[in-house]
C-alpha cells in the first residue's frame, strides 16, 4: 500500500469528495479514484459509501481513517526529525501574503531564501482577505494581527507601527497637517475589506486619543492600490510602517504628524497546526524576524 494513496484517502475523507480532494492535491479525479480503489482492495472493505449525491464514511472507514491519520503523522514527524538532524531544508512553501507587504517587501526576501536553499520551492497567494487553509491550499499565512482561531498556531514576527503619510507633491500643494482636527480638510485614501471602509482614523498623544472621521474619494480592498494612490499624490493614507518602508526610504512618501501615534499592530506567521511547522517554516520565521527588524531599524521610527 502506497503512502501517497493514504494521503489521498485522508483528503477524500476531509472534503467528502473525490473531485475536491483531487483539486486540493493537484491531480486528476481519476487518479484520486484509482488510489481509493487500491486502498479498499488492500483492506478488503469499502472505506466510503457512495451515492449519487454524496460520499460518506462506512463503518470500516470510521475506524480506519483516524488510525491512518495517526500513522501518517508519526511517519511525518520521524521524517522531519531526520531532516533537522541532517540540517536539511527542502519542500514547498505555500504561503499567503498581504498584497502590499507581500508584493513589495516580502517577495524579494523569499527570492533570496530560495537562492540559498535550492531544494525549496515556493507558491505564493497575494490577498488581504481572511485565509481558509483548506479552501485556499496554503500551509501558512503572513497576517497583521494575532491568530483568531484557537486551533491555529503562530509565530509573532514583529510589532508594526502605523503611519500617516503623503507624497511630497501632495503636501506641497495642500500643506502639511499638524493636528488631527486639520485632517478632515484633506482627501483620505481608504482601505476597505468585506464592505467595511476604514474611514475613522485614530491618533494618540500624551495619553489623549483623537478619533477623526475622514472623507475621501477613493477606497479599495487592495492595500497596494491604496499606497499607489498615495504615491501619486491623490491624498493621505494610514498604513503599516513595513508597507511604506521602501517608499519612505526612497523619498516617494513622507510620514507626517509623527508626534501622534497611530494604532500599533503585530505581524504574525500563522500555521494551521503545530504539526505543519517544518524546518523550512522555522527558517522562514527566523528570516522574516531578522529582515523586519533590520527594516524597522532603518526607518528609525
Amino acid at each position: 500500500m502506497l503512502l501517497s494513496d493514504l494521503e489521498v484517502i485522508l483528503k477524500i475523507a476531509e472534503h467528502r469528495s473525490i473531485t475536491a480532494a483531487a483539486t486540493h492535491l493537484d491531480m486528476r479525479a481519476a487518479t484520486a479514484s484509482a488510489a481509493l480503489k487500491r486502498v479498499e482492495k488492500a483492506l478488503g472493505a469499502e472505506i466510503f459509501i457512495r451515492t449519487t449525491r454524496q460520499l460518506r464514511l462506512s463503518s470500516t472507514g470510521e475506524r480506519y481513517i483516524p488510525e491512518c491519520e495517526k500513522a501518517l503523522l508519526l511517519l511525518e514527524q520521524a521524517r522531519q526529525n531526520i531532516k533537522e538532524d541532517l540540517d536539511v531544508v527542502d519542500g514547498e512553501l505555500r504561503i499567503t501574503l498581504p498584497s502590499d507587504l507581500g508584493r513589495n517587501v516580502v517577495t524579494p526576501w523569499l527570492d533570496e531564501l530560495l537562492d540559498k536553499h535550492p531544494n525549496l520551492s515556493l507558491r505564493v497567494n497575494l490577498s488581504d482577505s481572511q485565509i481558509d487553509f483548506y479552501r485556499d491550499s496554503v500551509d501558512m499565512a503572513l497576517r497583521y494581527g494575532s491568530p483568531k482561531d484557537v486551533g491555529f498556531y503562530g509565530f509573532k514576527i514583529c510589532d508594526t507601527q502605523g503611519l500617516l503619510c503623503a507624497s511630497p507633491e501632495y503636501l506641497e500643494e495642500h500643506g502639511i497637517p499638524q493636528h488631527p482636527h486639520e485632517l478632515p480638510a484633506h482627501n483620505a485614501l481608504f482601505y476597505q475589506l468585506y464592505d467595511k471602509t476604514h474611514d475613522v482614523w485614530e491618533f494618540t498623544k500624551d495619553k489623549q486619543t483623537h478619533k477623526v472621521k475622514m472623507n475621501g474619494n477613493r477606497a479599495s480592498n487592495d492595500s497596494d492600490l491604496v499606497k499607489h494612490w498615495c504615491i501619486e499624490g491623490k491624498g493621505l493614507a494610514v498604513k503599516s510602517c513595513l508597507d511604506l518602508s521602501n517608499d519612505i526610504l526612497a523619498g516617494r512618501l513622507i510620514p507626517i504628524m509623527t508626534d501622534y501615534q497611530v494604532k500599533q499592530n503585530e505581524l504574525w506567521l500563522i500555521c494551521p497546526s503545530r504539526q505543519s511547522i517544518t524546518p523550512a517554516v522555522r527558517l522562514l520565521r527566523d528570516t522574516l524576524r531578522e529582515k523586519c527588524a533590520e527594516l524597522i531599524n532603518r526607518l528609525s521610527i
